[in-house]
């Protein structure tokens, strides 16, 4: 089965080709074939850019793509390439695959129909960065491409075994029931990936992990026996630890001093926090890129200093609540841009930890990129680190890739 996996932006088209076979379970990580993969960038200017990547070859080349239905179209273009292609014709794909976000009263792996985009379209005002480009895209296929089925996995999906003491809010029961605002927890995929990964690396199907997504958006979930218990994000993708230029957990009741004070509407201080906050906002406006901050503290920039300090506090925070609420940790696993590069931040969020058994070896954490295997994994550990501590890079789509076959063969 070819299951192509996109993840959409509101002007981007970024895609994988992945080769398997559809009775393989969701957990089957390694029995999946990456054919291609490939881009299109700035859909709806009068000339965007689409890339490829097969094997050795590669592709780039400018023409106009209006919209998502065009950029697919693309793509399709580029695999059936008579000289360089993986598939004769587009037909061999069985379905795309998204790595959606939110469904609200709908939680799991879905074929899109309008049932499904009507649960999305109720949660845009919770994401609004995320599901209006998804829904978008989504009928743009379906009118375009409507023998070609489209399968949409939500990130919520993961942490529906989260128990209900660690999902509800302590708001009016009727908000919970009529507008379904509880904690839903997002980066499903790429924490179910390390569940499974983790799992097979430790042993054991019982391991407690706890699997900090560290990047642009960040979060850490607590995983026991592969399954979601505790996660850091809640009602929407802005909460939680400070995100590259999102607020992260933040007071709703500073919200009105705020709108009094600066004259700012309710929509434009959302906006704000929403773009101009996390360690963006922290860095009095510097960056929200923690090689920046990280360059710019060792020159004396006191901001940017603040801000890699809250953002280190802020997980190791949130790494004692997933601590707690596990009994302890078997492995902590750091993953996404910043997890994997940042070699100053594992060893700070580490530090002084040895009495929660976690001793962190800062010299095979610094050299981490000398001694990884073929999947970019390595362990930085000290000897008596009751607790494991690894840098494993997440595979989000090969995720998606399973789930999307899995729909298909149960649709």
């Amino acid at each position: 089965m070819l299951v192509l996996v996109a993840n959409l932006g509101s002007t981007s088209f970024k895609y994988r080709l992945f080769e398997m076979t559809d009775d393989g379970a969701i957990d089957d990580i390694q029995n999946v074939r990456c054919l291609a993969r490939g881009a299109v960038e700035r859909i709806g200017d009068a000339q965007s850019k689409c890339t490829v990547a097969i094997g050795d070859w590669s592709d780039e080349k400018s023409l106009a793509v209006p919209d998502h239905g065009v950029a697919v179209q693309a793509c399709l273009d580029q695999l059936t390439d008579p000289q360089h292609g993986v598939i004769r014709e587009a037909t061999e794909v069985a379905a795309i695959g998204f790595k959606a976000v939110h469904g609200g009263r709908l939680s799991g792996v879905f074929v899109v129909d309008d049932a499904l985009l009507d649960a999305m379209a109720e949660m845009n005002a919770a994401a609004p960065a995320h599901n209006p480009p998804y829904i978008a895209a989504m009928n743009t296929l379906r009118t375009r491409f409507p023998d070609l089925p489209l399968v949409a996995a939500l990130e919520t999906d993961f942490h529906r075994t989260i128990p209900a003491a660690r999902r509800e809010y302590a708001i009016p029961r009727s908000w919970a029931d009529q507008f379904h605002v509880r904690k839903w927890g997002f980066h499903g995929a790429s924490h179910r990936y390390i569940a499974y990964r983790s799992a097979e690396i430790l042993g054991r199907q019982d391991a407690r992990v706890i699997s900090c997504h560290l990047g642009g958006s960040s979060s850490i979930t607590a995983i026991r026996s592969r399954e979601s218990v505790l996660t850091t994000m809640g009602m929407t993708p802005q909460t939680g630890l400070p995100q590259n230029n999102r607020v992260g957990d933040f007071d709703p009741f500073a919200l009105p001093l705020i709108l009094q004070r600066t004259g700012l509407s309710l929509d434009q201080a959302l906006q704000t926090l929403a773009s101009e906050g996390g360690l963006l906002g922290l860095s009095g406006g510097h960056s929200g890129d923690v090689r920046d901050l990280e360059e710019a503290s060792d020159n004396g920039d006191a901001q940017a200093q603040l801000a890699l300090d809250v953002f280190v506090e802020e997980i190791r925070r949130h790494l004692g609540g997933a601590l707690v609420a596990l009994g302890g940790a078997d492995a902590i696993v750091f993953t996404g841009g910043i997890g994997e590069n940042g070699v100053q931040i594992r060893d700070r969020v580490c530090a002084g930890l040895a009495d929660l058994g976690i001793v962190a070896d800062s010299a095979s954490n610094a050299s981490i990129k000398q001694r990884v295997n073929d999947l970019g994994e390595a362990s930085f550990h000290a000897g008596n680190s009751r607790t494991q501590l690894w840098v494993i890079p997440t595979n989000e789509e090969v995720i998606v890739a399973r789930q999307t076959a899995a729909a298909l063969k149960h649709s």
